[in-house]
């Protein structure tokens, strides 16, 4: 008799979780395609004047031009439209996503062809019996790692090749799934978040601000490594308690699934490492080296990237002798376990379709353009931060931010007393740090899919980092204002 109550209970518990269960990510920004295209029927359209920079080598706002115009409100068609032109459609301030969509089936295929040669699974076991007692270290080493790729070239789209390499390995160390997608998402990040010389934030942002993008380089260091030193401090800290507690786990509920979806159930404690499988492993290293090398020195993009891993997939299922049928079968049932990545980073793009089309980007600029006029050099250059926040949201694409937001606030901050190299430091902190979070970025919602990290459990995971992250960039900020201002 009890044990029919505690069924009945536990059925009710069941269907009250599948009833408030949080939703999909394709729920989510479909909802939001909605709500842009909503907001196109009540936001006044306008849009600034545009001139050729040729720096920059794209069209950038002019001050003071911003004129209404007759407005596109978006229909029911044009939001069913959306996620299909949000993969191909040429809009104003971002790039397509087809390219980094078939980048990622890409490398789906490239690791199905690895995994179907045991030598990754081989080598992590290698690995994680070598460094008993000694995990914890490989989590500074490799966010360090990621955020040098961060600060230097705006490691972002690139690093949804490297999930499935480290979560296998945090796993195996008694970490779980979440602590690899940390690793790698909030790595990166803070480096984006702390750009030095990233071309595709500092660079530009700077270019369209008309200065130097030396000028206030060391305000931008000293936030690198600090917010690294927090960041690190707060992934060890959450690893530390998974280890000692693994029911700690936001992702508790998933560990046996994680385990055999990324360590293929494979024991850690063995070692057999014979030499056809370090040769592969060798070249499966290599190949992400080669990709660093050229993203960060020969000017790559997903056409390159996707061309490398394609080979790579072929020379590795050549050394690995795993037949012609092992390996087209092998590359599809990769891309395939890839595919919802691919459709939902199409999906986030449709977003930008919508606010484009509906001419209401600019008119949201002009409206916070308007709002910080007057203000004092400290409050002005916090509201900045805070408007690129707003705006990062809805913008995910970091050049694009800085060619829409930059030549029309960076102006501003000669009649608030402020540097114009500030607000560069401001729109970059806040595109970095809105950038960890925001579902319109294929970064993000590609990252968590792949990690099988849904995005309720990110947030939750997350937020305390952000809250004190943002207190330490408009620490930041104000002792830049007041020390210009003097």
């Amino acid at each position: 008799m009890n044990i029919h109550s505690d069924n009945e209970k536990t059925t009710a518990l069941a269907s009250v979780d599948r009833k408030f269960s949080f939703p999909s990510a394709y729920t989510i920004l479909f909802a939001l395609t909605i709500v842009m295209a909503a907001l196109t029927w009540l936001i006044p359209s306008g849009k600034y004047d545009r001139v050729m920079n040729d720096s920059l080598g794209k069209e950038v706002a002019v001050p003071g031009t911003y004129k209404t115009v007759e407005a596109n409100p978006q229909s029911w068609l044009d939001v069913l439209y959306a996620p299909i032109k949000g993969f191909y459609d040429p809009v104003a301030y971002t790039a397509n996503a087809i390219d980094v969509s078939l980048f990622v089936l890409v490398i789906g295929g490239f690791l199905g062809v690895v995994n179907s040669t045991g030598a990754v699974d081989a080598g992590i076991k290698r690995a994680m019996f070598a460094l008993q007692g000694k995990e914890k270290w490989m989590i500074p080493i490799l966010m360090g790692l990621f955020a040098f790729g961060g600060t230097t070239y705006g490691m972002a789209e690139e690093t949804l090749a490297f999930y499935i390499l480290i979560i296998p390995i945090m796993i195996a160390a008694g970490y779980d799934a979440l602590t690899g997608v940390a690793i790698i998402m909030i790595g990166a990040g803070i480096g984006v978040l702390g750009s030095t010389i990233n071309p595709f934030a500092t660079t530009i942002a700077s270019n369209a601000a008309s200065i130097p993008f030396t000028t206030g380089m060391g305000l931008r260091i000293a936030i690198l490594i600090i917010g690294w030193a927090i960041c690190v401090a707060f992934v060890m800290r959450y690893a530390a308690k998974v280890k000692a507690n693994p029911a700690s786990s936001i992702v508790s509920d998933l560990a046996d699934s994680n385990y055999d979806h990324f360590i293929k159930g494979n024991g850690v404690g063995e070692t057999k490492f014979d030499l056809r499988e370090k040769l592969i492993v060798a070249l499966f290293a290599l190949t992400f080296a080669v990709m660093i090398w050229g993203v960060s020195s020969q000017g790559w993009w997903m056409a390159e990237m996707s061309v490398l891993f394609l080979g790579a997939a072929l020379v590795i299922g050549i050394f690995g002798w795993i037949g012609e049928k092992n390996f087209v079968e092998a590359f599809v049932d990769g891309a395939r376990d890839l595919l919802g990545v691919a459709l939902i980073i199409g999906i986030a793009r449709g977003i930008v379709v919508i606010m484009d089309a509906g001419n209401i980007t600019d008119t949201i600029l002009h409206a916070c353009e308007q709002a910080i006029s007057g203000y004092s050099s400290t409050a002005y250059i916090n509201a900045v931060y805070w408007i690129e926040v707003l705006l990062s949201f809805f913008i995910p694409s970091t050049s694009g931010l800085a060619v829409l937001s930059m030549p029309i606030l960076a102006p501003l901050s000669d009649f608030a007393g402020v540097g114009r190299d500030l607000s560069v430091t401001a729109y970059q902190s806040a595109s970095g740090i809105v950038n960890l979070i925001t579902p319109t970025s294929a970064v993000v919602v590609g990252g968590l899919a792949i990690g099988r990290v849904s995005y309720d459990r990110w947030l939750r995971f997350i937020w305390p980092l952000l809250l004190i992250l943002t207190i330490l960039i408009m620490a930041a900020l104000s002792l830049g204002a007041m020390i210009g201002g003097q």
